[in-house]
Parts: C-alpha cells; sequence; structure tokens
C-alpha cells in the first residue's frame, strides 16, 4: 500500500513539476490595509494576522514588534488574533489584512480548488507538518493501527480531519475502521481528558496542555512520520502586497524570521512578551509550545531559516492530488514565492 501511493505520488509529482512555471502571478490591485511610507521616513502600516489567537507558536510577531525588528525594517505592524485558516484567508482574500500566518498544507488544499488564490507563502515556521495523533498513555494506544476500531477527535473541516485518512493508509491502518468524531478546536484536550474518545487528530503543539488538562502523559504519533513532505504553518503575503512593493515584503520576512530565530533560543522571554502584549495568554503553555516546535523550525542541508524547498512543495502537492484532496492543475509558483528566502 505504501509502495502504491508513493509511486502514485511520484507521477503526480512529475506532472506537478511540468506545469510549474518560473515566476509567481500576482494581481495589480493596490493594497486597502497597507500605506507607503512618505519622504518623512514615516513608519509604513502594515496588518499581519496570527494563525490561531496568542499562543506560543505564534509569540515571535510579537517578539519581532518588541525588540524593533519591524520597526528597524520601517514597518508599523499591527498584530490581529486569527481564528484559523478559513477566517485567515478570508481576511486575506478580502483585503483586510497584508500578512498572515496559517497552515500551509491547509491553504495548499484551498488554493487547489480554487477557493482561495489571492496569496503566496514567503516563509516557512514549520519544516514538516505538526498534525499528530495524540493520546493519553492510559489508553495503551502506542501505534497507529491500535486506532482500529477506536474513536478519534478532530477540529470539523480542519487540515488534521482531511489528511487523517492519508496518514492511516500510509501508516497501515483502515481509515474507515476509525470513527472520525468532529468537535470545536477548543474541546478537543476536553474531550480526551474525559475519555469520551481514544485520541486526537490535532497539533502536537498543544501536547503540554492535554497533559495539563489529562493530568496524565501523552503519547504522540506524527503525521510527519509518514507525510515527511508536508510543511507546518508558513507565513503568506496578498499578491498585490508582493507585487506594489517586493521589497517592504522581504524586509517584514527578515523581521519576522529574526523574531523567529529569537522566539526558538529565548522561549521563556517570548512568552513573557507575548503574555505582555496579549495578558490572557499563559506563559507555561506558550513555553511548552515554543520548546515543542523547536525541531521543527530549522531547514534541512543548512538552508536559512524560513526556506521553503521547491522540490518538496510540489511533493507535497502531489501527495495532495494523489490522495483526492485537490484536483490536478496546482504548480508550487501559486503558492509559493521562493524570492524572498532563497536556499543560499
Amino acid at each position: 500500500m505504501i509502495r502504491r501511493s508513493r509511486v502514485l505520488a511520484a507521477t503526480l509529482l512529475a506532472a506537478v513539476l511540468v506545469t510549474a512555471s518560473a515566476c509567481s502571478s500576482s494581481d495589480d490591485d493596490s493594497s486597502k490595509t497597507s500605506s507607503t511610507a512618505g519622504s518623512s521616513g514615516e513608519l509604513k502600516k502594515v496588518t499581519y494576522v496570527t494563525a490561531f489567537g496568542a499562543v506560543g507558536r505564534d509569540s515571535f510577531a510579537w517578539v519581532a514588534k518588541e525588540k524593533g525588528y519591524f520597526k528597524d525594517a520601517g514597518l508599523d505592524v499591527t498584530i490581529q488574533k486569527g481564528a484559523g485558516n478559513a477566517q485567515i484567508l478570508g481576511l486575506i482574500k478580502g483585503k483586510q489584512a497584508d500578512f498572515a500566518a496559517l497552515d500551509f498544507t491547509g491553504a495548499e488544499i484551498q488554493a487547489g480548488k480554487g477557493a482561495f488564490t489571492n496569496w503566496r507563502a514567503i516563509a516557512a515556521i514549520h519544516q514538516q507538518t505538526l498534525v499528530s495523533i495524540m493520546t493519553t498513555a492510559d489508553t495503551g494506544i502506542t501505534k497507529p493501527t491500535d486506532l482500529n476500531g477506536k474513536t478519534v477527535a478532530t477540529a470539523t473541516g480542519s487540515v488534521s480531519e482531511l489528511l487523517f485518512p492519508a496518514y492511516a493508509k500510509l501508516a497501515g491502518l483502515d481509515p474507515t475502521k476509525v470513527k472520525i468524531q468532529g468537535a470545536q478546536t477548543t474541546a478537543l484536550n476536553s474531550l480526551m481528558a474525559q475519555r469520551k474518545v481514544d485520541g486526537l487528530s490535532t497539533f502536537l503543539l498543544s501536547k503540554k496542555a492535554l497533559e495539563t488538562a489529562s493530568k496524565k502523559d501523552v503519547v504522540v504519533m506524527p503525521y510527519s512520520q509518514y507525510l515527511s513532505d508536508l510543511f507546518g504553518n508558513a507565513i503568506i503575503a496578498r499578491d498585490d502586497v508582493i507585487a506594489g512593493d517586493k521589497d517592504m515584503v522581504k524586509k517584514f520576512t527578515e523581521a519576522a524570521m529574526k523574531g523567529l530565530q529569537y522566539t526558538i533560543d529565548h522561549p521563556e522571554e517570548a512568552a513573557e512578551i507575548m503574555h505582555k502584549a496579549e495578558p490572557t495568554a499563559a506563559v507555561p503553555a506558550a513555553v511548552g509550545e515554543i520548546n515543542a516546535m523547536k525541531p521543527y523550525v530549522s531547514p534541512p542541508n543548512g538552508a536559512p531559516l524560513g526556506h521553503l524547498d521547491q522540490e518538496r512543495v510540489a511533493r507535497s502537492i502531489a501527495i495532495l492530488q494523489g490522495n483526492g484532496l485537490m484536483p490536478a492543475g496546482l504548480s508550487p509558483d501559486k503558492v509559493v514565492d521562493f524570492s524572498f528566502i532563497p536556499a543560499s
């Protein structure tokens, strides 16, 4: 089964690479949310939306602002709290945000379906998908095939739900033998802590929160073990923002990556900085998320922080097409502008 999936993915990859063009497409509309700096040196105002609220994985944006990285780049960045891919892509489509962080795989699927297409990824936050199966140790579930006949909760309509069949098949598990229970994202840990389900399909960064809620050890089975070419969160920009001021986008990208590097180097300080700006953000939980994502931030082969490898993006598209998550036709240049963080 795994061999068949890889053969199909390889075939689709070839098709994706053939259709990829050398540059990103963009429209000529001017940004409605950004204002150009004047000759007096006025900072350029832009809006950035986090992937999901104010949590550890998004703390680097507040770090970049607090440390002056955005200001040094000539930018006055307003940070808004996001609420998942659908809401974020809607803000981007409606030109209510210039930049955002989101789950790249989920955004690829939407672009492949033609639903949201006026954006490009400019930097990777996580080099692999962070979607995982998580369960408490008392369930006795330690490997994917142990989920046979079990109930797994996941956020309704999320990328976790969409990817589960592909993950299950590659892991040797019949996905039809697992009951998928949709739920609100905020209810997942409670469902597991109360043993109303046998496991969760969610982001591994919430491991610490699940341990706290359940008061038990947590077993994590990352999707990346079988779907290694999928990226996690990425920073995106609107097409017209890129077309209108590419130098500004480059400066934003560099400042954001400085914030990301500082965050993974100084988790406690980063969490405190975010808490200062967003008092409801719990410091211990944020530190836990930052530490959990550290292994997934650095690109392989010594590439710069944030680098998106074009061949890997092509393979990720092939995987998603091969598992029926979107039709053929999407190429890497339609979802990534590779010019902002080249390999060297």
